[in-house]
């Protein structure tokens, strides 16, 4: 599994090359500090999971670039913030997952776990200053907001699993039923919501949570 690693700082790449290599079997990972250098790597061929420091100069253009270039890559926003407005703007963009850097090593490799199965990773981050006090990450199954929406229960629990990062196969675990009737369930899910990817229906069902 090859793994871009795009981050500025020398001792940041080398503690997330050591983590990558040492829980994830076959895992080579290429470190690069700048953008210019991302999309030369990027250009001789894609790999299997890129992590990005939006700090690096350009890096939000580039999440918004393989976004809309490698809509199926999955890129992991590495930050060092744990601000809400950060998580949301970086998921909004394309990312399957924001780790703020401060996370613990099991949270670190779960996040990735997740992503590399087909999830959305999105941690309890610190409310925003117009939020009642609550975990960003915990949205209600039952968020009155979400009753306006044409959703059948099953189909609001699968939004309530989406928001929990699991992947369809999870889904369909949880829910005693088949890969392709949660598929059904998530595509009336985005519709309903207006999106078009699990990373949107995360961020917009979590604002709609919020109110």
């Amino acid at each position: 599994m090859r793994v871009l690693l795009v981050d500025a700082f020398p001792m940041v790449r080398a503690a997330l090359t050591g983590l990558v290599e040492q829980h994830f079997a076959g895992a080579q990972v290429q470190g690069v500090d700048t953008v210019a250098a991302a999309r030369a790597a990027l250009a001789q061929g894609l790999p299997r999971l890129v992590l990005l420091d939006l700090r690096v100069d350009g890096g939000f253009e580039l999440l918004q670039e393989l976004h809309r270039d490698h809509l199926m890559l999955p890129v992991v926003v590495v930050s060092g913030s744990d601000d809400t407005e950060d998580a949301l703007r970086a998921l909004g963009a394309g990312a399957m997952g924001y780790v703020p850097e401060r996370s613990d090593l099991p949270t670190l490799v779960q996040a990735l776990q997740l992503v590399l199965s087909g999830g959305t990773y999105v941690p309890a981050l610190k409310p925003r200053a117009d939020d009642a006090p609550a975990a960003p990450s915990a949205v209600p199954s039952a968020a009155p907001e979400w009753a306006e929406l044409p959703l059948t229960p099953r189909q609001k629990h699968v939004l309530h699993l989406l928001t929990q990062g699991l992947s369809n196969k999870l889904i369909a675990r949880e829910l005693g039923v088949s890969v392709d009737t949660v598929k059904d369930h998530v595509a009336a899910v985005f519709k309903a919501l207006g999106v078009s990817s699990r990373t949107q229906a995360v961020l917009v069902a979590t604002q709609k949570a919020r109110g």
